[in-house]
């Protein structure tokens, strides 16, 4: 009787035991549901797909979490997934409240080892439960074989119902949430928005087309979307990848050290789904490299940091808004020059480079032109504290005299956005009609170009050296070898390089879809005391000066029309034409807008058939590039000054946009009457050898019209823009050229 008793005492603990058990279970199934159902508002019944969709969002999460680092919310345990993808039996226990978020130590989940790479894009399941969170999918109906079923799921989103199917419950899900997504998600650009939808582009899409060329486009187009700074193989204007490399043979100058050996056929690292970045790839082939930092500048909104990396005992730079991504172009750099290997072949940010020879590797010397600007521009106003240091638009010259970019030298910076107001204008050549950056640093560079002839014929033998110009056989003078010129524009040049949508063109494949479109191309005109373009009448548009002065609203070429122009006349401008031969920029360089195919349509492509050029005159390509640090877009109203430096001058100078004069009312040293009274000293010293013989012009309007080759070239160009349809050629009123010194 003993041992009955003993047992059943036993059977009595045991029972107590299990009944204490299933107390604790069910309290804690009950925690779970009131979480729900005050956090998310969740009904009290679930549908058919209950155990599936508990937490939809924590269950992709899971499978995720690798990628995305992303923790489940609200503390809702999640199914541990078994190999095959079915969720297990059990759950986990859930963290209980008032422990300060920490489970028993029985019950603690094991922490997972962070897995390192760059956080991969979340699929539309994830992307639509961040925005609306709590939605509940039904299983509508299920058809087909066993073997292929078919399922359909369905979701409410903002009173409407979304359908969609798959082989599994899972896939039909995500193609419901998919179609949730499209009926009211903007994203800032194509591609963001199918990485979401878990796939990528496959049509070579023009984004500048007016309508979409295919039903599924997802995107408007943010006003300023920051680029995201982890992705460096999606960089915004592209990396320091010197993509170039592979594609265009670079010519050996005696003594340079630029030009790589021949380079290994490219890895199979160069592809971006590999999910790596230039750091991790270049760590991977040489371990242990160590980064220093070299140097730190900008403005404090656009802050610029290089950093170095020693691979193969050659050093290789990068720079970045931040540390973290110039160590990424650093590597970059060094991928590209050492294993071939390009992270970002996207053909719109690429430079193109120039016909002829090649000194400089084209996105080397961009980021060294762009860097120079800057840094001239920082001196000038005391590290950008000075209030002339306000500007939209910084532009600059630097000349290269050789194949070391590290001798190049800054010739002038410039800044500015507008015109002169049409009451201001001067007939007396004393009003700067244009204040637009790039406008004002090419006629610094003719101040520059003017100062060097003058070298030339100083009696001091220094100065004689010190000279770019040397003479020609013919008569005349040309500059010396390998003395090139790099126009560096902080953005697009207002006009028809512009004329795009800048956040949605890095999805474009194969260059431009509509190339024949009616906005492509036109000549355009600036607006009288604003910002921004129009396009030209179809018909002749003659200005007249009682016009203009009566109210009549004063029209300036765009600068994208201008600097196709100096690409066909050349920057010297007809009056240096006297004593030179037709120069050109060996580069324009972009800090920002950069777009290949915009840049170079209008820059060039667009008069590709221009003919009947005199002989020196020709249709220049010169590099375009962007930058690999691409400058911040500035938002807000436009200062209305605009300032100027020249090599030699003690400071800034700073002229009133709208009168084109500085704030005292005095003609600037860029005016046409103080670059006229300068020709007219040069052409009386050296008219014997001068390439056009001309007695003593008895007006600038004279002194213009002699110069005939240049006018037949800008003939040519004006013939060519009018035959491909693209409109007329703007000129001012005749009379503002009509001035003497002595007037």
């Amino acid at each position: 009787s003993n041992g009955a008793q003993s047992l059943g005492s036993y059977y009595c603990l045991i029972r107590r035991r299990f009944k204490r058990r299933r107390k604790k279970r069910s309290e804690r199934k009950g925690a779970v549901g009131a979480r729900l159902l005050s956090g998310q508002n969740k009904p009290a019944t679930m549908d058919v797909d209950e155990e599936e969709n508990m937490s939809s969002s924590c269950t992709d999460v899971k499978e995720n979490r690798n990628l995305d680092n992303v923790s489940c919310k609200d503390g809702v345990a999640v199914a541990e997934q078994l190999p095959n993808g079915s969720s297990g039996g059990s759950r986990k226990r859930p963290l209980e409240e008032g422990n300060n978020g920490h489970t028993h130590s029985k019950f603690r989940a094991k922490k997972r080892k962070k897995t390192p790479g760059p956080v991969l894009p979340k699929n539309a399941l994830m992307q639509l439960n961040e925005i609306k969170p709590g939605l509940q999918y039904k299983l509508l109906s299920q058809t087909g074989p066993v073997h292929a079923p078919v399922f359909v799921m369905t979701v409410e989103v903002n009173g409407q119902m979304f359908e969609g199917m798959g082989p599994t419950k899972k896939k039909a899900k995500l193609n419901a949430a998919e179609k949730a997504l499209r009926s009211f998600v903007q994203f800032p650009n194509a591609s963001e928005a199918h990485l979401a939808m878990g796939r990528t582009l496959t049509v070579n899409t023009d984004f500048t087309s007016d309508q979409a060329d295919f039903p599924d486009m997802l995107f408007n187009g943010f006003e300023t979307p920051a680029a995201p700074e982890d992705s460096f193989y999606l960089g915004s204007n592209g990396s320091s990848s010197l993509n170039s490399l592979g594609e265009y043979p670079l010519p050996t100058p005696p003594g340079s050290n630029l030009v790589q050996p021949p380079l290994p056929p490219p890895s199979a690292f160069s592809s971006p789904s590999s999910g790596k970045n230039p750091v991790m790839i270049l760590n991977e082939l040489r371990p242990g490299l160590k980064y220093d930092f070299v140097s730190e500048s900008g403005e404090s909104h656009a802050k610029n940091f290089v950093m170095s990396v020693t691979v193969d005992a050659q050093t290789f730079e990068g720079s970045g808004r931040n540390k973290k991504l110039a160590k990424a172009r650093a590597a970059q750099a060094a991928l590209s020059a050492l294993f071939n290997m390009q992270l970002d072949q996207t053909p719109s940010r690429q430079p193109i480079p120039r016909e002829g020879l090649q000194l400089h590797l084209p996105q080397v010397l961009a980021d060294a032109v762009s860097r120079l600007v800057v840094d001239k521009f920082s001196e000038l106003t005391d590290n950008f504290t000075s209030p002339h240091a306000r500007r939209k638009v910084l532009a600059g010259v630097v000349m290269t005299t050789g194949t070391d970019v590290k001798e190049a030298q800054v010739i002038c910076v410039s800044t500015g956005t507008k015109c002169i107001n049409g009451e201001y204008m001067s007939d007396r050549g004393l009003a700067l009609n244009d204040c637009h950056a790039e406008i004002i640093a090419r006629r610094s560079l003719i101040r520059y170009l003017y100062t060097q002839l003058e070298f030339f014929l100083s009696n001091s033998k220094e100065d004689y050296q010190k000279s770019i110009f040397m003479q020609c056989d013919k008569g005349g003078y040309r500059l010396k070898d390998n003395v090139q010129f790099h126009l560096y524009i902080s953005t697009s040049p207002c006009g028809d390089a512009r004329i795009f949508s800048p956040h949605e063109a890095g999805v474009e494949d194969q260059g431009d879809r509509h190339p024949n479109r009616k906005a492509r191309g036109q000549l355009r005109t600036k607006i009288e005391s604003g910002e921004g373009t129009i396009p030209v009448r179809s018909s002749n548009t003659i200005q007249t000066w009682d016009g203009v002065l009566q109210g009549e609203r004063l029209l300036t070429m765009s600068c994208s029309d201008k600097i196709a122009r100096w690409n066909v006349v050349g920057i010297q401008g007809s009056l240096m034409s006297y004593f030179t031969e037709p120069i050109y920029f060996s580069s324009i360089i972009l800090g920002s807008l950069y777009h290949a195919d915009h840049l170079s349509r209008a820059m060039y492509q667009r008069i590709a058939d221009i003919e009947d050029l005199p002989q020196q005159f020709t249709l220049n390509r010169p590099l375009l590039s962007g930058i690999s640090n691409a400058e911040a877009r500035q938002p807000g109203k436009a200062p209305n000054f605009s300032v100027n430096w020249t090599v030699g001058d003690q400071a800034l100078e700073v002229i009133n946009a709208t009168t084109g004069k500085d704030d005292m009312g005095r003609a600037s040293r860029l005016c046409k009457h103080a670059l006229y009274s300068r020709w007219v000293r040069l052409h009386s010293k050296l008219s014997p050898t001068l390439r056009i013989r001309l007695s003593k012009p008895s007006s600038y309007h004279e002194a213009k019209q002699a110069a005939v080759e240049y006018h037949s070239a800008k003939q040519a160009l004006i013939k060519a823009f009018h035959k491909a349809g693209l409109g007329a050629w703007v000129k001012k009123p005749i009379e503002q050229d009509q001035f003497t010194l002595s007037s």
